[in-house]
């Protein structure tokens, strides 16, 4: 439920369906308001509000509906154009964060909104000519143009938004943000309080399959370890947030066996299923999106090192807090301290492969980025807790000393490189002495 109203709400349209609802609804009470003071408001309205009479009102309304749908417009064509300027450069899969955009949303919602508004204000004027007798909502036209002038403050914010946020500092920080959040979800610094290590489980298994396919956006460990305590079992999940399951495919295995045919329904309600990967519980996508933001600014099309060092620094962000905690234990009990659940989590050497694999891939011939990724190696081995983290780092420096002394580049930069490497493995080597020795 909760991971269903967190995409509702990052949805694109959430917000400007939301404040075209509010438009409607405040016209709606204005107007009402406006019938019920009449022209027996006293100077009190005539000193707040201006009277222009139904022909002026419906002039001032039709020409905040007419411009406001135009700025729409605009701003809606600004928006795509940034979106494909983003795609073609960093990578289509940044495009969600224009799209969750908060800023983006409220702008477009707010232009929006205030054309309904003006929209049905002016529907509810009438001339004296008419057996009604003359009706002019002066409350709500004065709103009308009130709404107005904040949507000229709303275009002016606008159009600095989207300058910045094409910017490559701020699509990393943004990416990065959701490194950080991902990790101290499933990485948490102390461990759960429920969490604990895994015996060796005996053959008498079986798979529980999904009902669906797509890809794994999030897993409720709450609401398994609640089936398993119900049906007196213990669920081992057998995938991971990013992992795609096609339907028939097993999503946990259950032990003991005789239980896993009444919980398929149950199980398959604890995980979400997307068409797409998202960070939000997938930390391996999380990364990959800054490591592709690397890998593309090092292309011959780009060949923008800058952009792919600062990607390396915002991985530092989240890959070494991330180092330095423990590598989480696998199982779950419930209330009564009976293991219940068993997750997979992906491994601090899995994120390490990924990232040092491209930057031997595509980051030989470029000193900008390779230093920054040195760096990143450098920090993320001296903060390393586990001692598979620090072999692993070590282990990419040598790969990468050795793609270097082995290409065909520019010596100099070769050299240069495996210094930076000699560096990094000494402050690692240094680190962990001092961590062995107290």
């Amino acid at each position: 439920m909760k991971s269903a109203l967190s995409r509702l709400t990052d949805a694109f349209w959430f917000i400007p369906a939301v404040l075209g609802v509010a438009a409607v609804v405040l016209a709606q009470v204005l107007i009402s308001v406006d019938r019920a003071v009449g022209d027996g408001g006293g100077d009190i309205w005539g000193t707040l509000f201006y009277r222009v009479g139904a022909s002026g009102s419906r002039d001032i309304l039709g020409a905040i509906a007419g411009s406001i749908l135009g700025v729409a417009a605009t701003s809606f064509s600004i928006t795509i154009s940034v979106l494909a300027t983003a795609s073609s450069t960093y990578g289509p899969r940044l495009v969600r964060n224009f799209m969750n955009d908060r800023g983006n949303q409220f702008v477009l919602g707010l232009f929006g909104a205030t054309f309904l508004y003006a929209l049905i204000v002016l529907r509810s004027i009438r001339n004296e000519s008419l057996s009604e007798g003359q009706f002019v909502p002066n409350i709500a036209v004065n709103v009308a143009v009130m709404l107005a002038v904040a949507d000229v403050a709303v275009l002016v914010y606008f159009i600095n938004h989207i300058a910045n946020s094409i910017q490559v500092s701020t699509l990393s920080a943004r990416v990065r943000v959701e490194l950080d959040e991902v990790v101290d979800h499933l990485y948490p610094d102390p461990p759960s309080e429920n969490a604990t290590a895994v015996a060796r489980f005996d053959d008498d298994a079986a798979d529980v399959p999904s009902e669906a396919s797509g890809f794994v956006v999030d897993i409720d460990e709450d609401e398994l370890l609640g089936v398993a305590r119900r049906h007196d079992c213990v669920l081992e999940v057998v995938i991971r947030p990013g992992d795609h399951v096609v339907a028939g495919e097993p999503l946990v295995r259950a032990h003991p066996a005789s239980v896993a045919s009444e919980l398929g329904t149950e199980v398959s309600r604890a995980f979400t299923l997307g068409i797409t990967r998202t960070p939000v519980r997938d930390i391996q996508f999380a990364v990959q999106q800054l490591v592709e933001m690397a890998v593309r600014a090092l292309s011959p099309g780009t060949n923008d090192p800058y952009t792919a060092h600062n990607a390396f620094s915002e991985l530092a962000v989240g890959m070494v807090p991330l180092a330095r905690r423990t590598e989480p234990q696998p199982g779950r009990v419930d209330d009564d301290g009976i293991l219940r659940l068993v997750v997979t989590r992906v491994r601090t050497t899995e994120l390490i492969d990924d990232i040092f694999t491209a930057v031997r891939v595509y980051a030989l011939q470029a000193p900008v980025a390779m230093a920054a990724a040195i760096l990143l190696a450098r920090r993320i081995g001296v903060a390393a807790a586990e001692p598979d983290v620090r072999a692993a780092i070590l282990h990419h420096l040598s790969l990468i000393e050795r793609a270097e002394r082995d290409s065909d580049g520019d010596p100099e930069v070769a050299e240069f490189c495996c210094g930076e490497i000699e560096m990094a493995r000494e402050a690692i080597r240094a680190s962990w002495s001092r961590r062995t020795t107290h």
